[in-house]
C-alpha cells in the first residue's frame, strides 16, 4: 500500500491539533513511509549533546521534531 502525501517540501502548512496548535511554518522535511513531516519553528525540543572534537563543550541544541501529517493543513 503506498502512502501518497499531498503536502511537499517548501509548503505553508497550520498545526491543527498538539500543543503548536494555531502555528503557521514551511515544512521543511517530509517522510512518506512514516506518514510524518517537519515544520520549521514547530514541535522544537532541547536535545543534549556530549562534548565531541567539534564541539568541545558539549550542552544542549533547539531541534525540531516530526508531526504527523494528520495534525497539520495546507494553508
Amino acid at each position: 500500500m503506498s502512502n501518497k502525501v499531498k503536502i511537499k517540501r517548501g509548503d505553508n502548512v497550520t498545526i491543527i491539533a498538539g500543543d503548536d496548535k494555531g502555528k503557521t511554518g514551511e515544512v521543511v522535511a517530509v517522510f512518506p513511509k512514516d506518514n510524518k513531516l517537519i515544520v520549521k519553528d514547530c514541535k522544537v525540543v532541547k536535545k543534549a549533546i556530549k562534548p565531541t572534537e567539534e564541539n568541545k563543550k558539549g550542552g544542549f541544541i533547539a531541534k525540531e521534531m516530526p508531526i504527523h501529517i494528520s495534525n497539520v493543513k495546507k494553508s
